[in-house]
């Protein structure tokens, strides 16, 4: 049959990135304990497309997926994913994207009670031909805030509220990425108090008052997170958002910071 893809285009255009979005595939992430565990992910996987050429092979990027989706996945897979990639549609850069809900067990402080917290996370890799893969992990981390300014001036009691902290981060060459445990560990730390999926009451008692007594605007927060991030071994470059969904405003706090890393 006709392959009118690869016929030649005369426009003189070469596009950066072409491939299939809203991809829907079970897939296996490794865990930092050891094993895996299964998520569904939504899959972006593109690579260029050099001028010459009037399109790319979109079937290839499924026939690519579907066997790596039954491997266990981290960094070391995704290269030869987009390796693969790079070879069989003759393109000089690739890049993949899975974003996926991530179950955290979580044990809570008083009772030991077990529970699972479902966090919002990403996989994301990039590579050009003859070069090392630049692999950045997304992770949206929810947890406890509260307001030093209502406890200051508050007779008793003070408003709190469901923060998050959204991170992406990238290491240098040759340094392995953390895991999403990990990651997860270090960013709730830096709220009032985390989250718990499960809570009795002497649990709810612990959660509550560990809060009170560690209040944090937005900015505290963002700050103190910048100086965990960097204290990382080996990171190259972190983006950071924090978000307060107020308790009493109908607006939330928010705050920002991107920065790279020498070696």
């Amino acid at each position: 049959m006709l392959d009118v893809q690869n016929r030649e285009d005369e426009r003189g255009i070469a596009i950066q990135r072409v491939g299939v979005k809203e991809v829907r595939l079970p897939f296996l992430i490794k865990k930092q304990a050891g094993g895996y565990q299964q998520v569904l992910a939504r899959i972006a996987f593109t690579v260029s497309l050099p001028m010459e050429f009037k399109g790319t092979h979109m079937s290839r990027f499924l026939e690519i997926l579907l066997p790596w989706s039954e491997k266990p996945l981290a960094e070391e897979e995704m290269d030869a994913m987009l390796t693969e990639a790079l070879d069989r549609l003759h393109a000089e850069a690739a890049e993949v994207s899975l974003t996926f809900t991530y179950f955290l067990e979580k044990k809570a402080p008083v009772s030991g009670r077990a529970s699972l917290l479902d966090v919002d996370a990403s996989f994301t890799g990039r590579k050009r031909r003859g070069e090392p893969m630049q692999f950045e992990l997304g992770l949206s981390m929810p947890f406890t805030s509260l307001c030093p300014c209502s406890k200051e001036i508050s007779a008793y009691g003070a408003h709190n509220q469901r923060s998050t902290a959204r991170v992406r981060l990238r290491y240098h060459e040759g340094v392995p990425c953390i895991y999403i445990e990990e990651l997860a560990e270090l960013l709730e730390r830096q709220g009032s108090a985390p989250i718990y999926p499960l809570l009795k009451r002497a649990d709810e008692k612990h959660v509550t008052e560990a809060a009170y007594e560690n209040p944090k605007f937005v900015e505290d927060i963002l700050r103190d997170t910048i100086l965990a991030l960097r204290a990382l071994p080996g990171l190259a470059y972190f983006s950071l958002e924090c978000e307060n969904e107020e308790s009493i405003h109908s607006h939330n706090a928010f705050a920002a910071h991107e920065e790279y890393l020498s070696e």
